[in-house]
């Protein structure tokens, strides 16, 4: 005899991570647990926008809005720190979307990386 498997139980995450990365073509939001584990994600692509409109700070308003809402309506979430990542024009649009939702942030980090003296520079070119 076969049992159906008992339906999932969702988990409640009331304090969490915000990874918001935001780059030249894009913007992610991916809400994490406290561990690190992913709960939800979000990008400008899943909300309907396409081509450049997707690198446009309205469509990392519309896409932050929307995942984070969705976050605390089925997991409750309710403090998280925010991780921003990268130097878009998505980024300070979405640091005023966290900033304005019933979201206690705790801590705000810009985890960008930033090249210390990296790889060697091209020849000079002669014509």
């Amino acid at each position: 005899m076969v049992r159906k498997k008992d339906k999932k139980q969702k988990r409640v995450v009331e304090k969490g991570k915000i990874y918001v990365v935001a780059t030249f073509n894009n913007t992610f939001i991916t809400v994490t647990d406290e561990k690190g584990n992913p709960v939800i994600v979000g990008s400008c692509g899943m909300y309907g926008f396409s081509g450049t409109r997707k690198s446009t700070p309205h469509a990392a308003t519309v896409t932050t809005e929307a995942t984070l809402k969705k976050a605390m309506a089925e997991y409750g979430l309710k403090e998280a720190d925010v991780f921003v990542k990268g130097i878009g024009p998505g980024r300070e649009a979405a640091l005023r979307v966290i900033r304005s939702l019933e979201i206690d942030v705790l801590r705000l980090i810009d985890i960008t990386p930033v090249p210390h003296n990296g790889v060697r520079p091209p020849k000079v070119r002669r014509v």
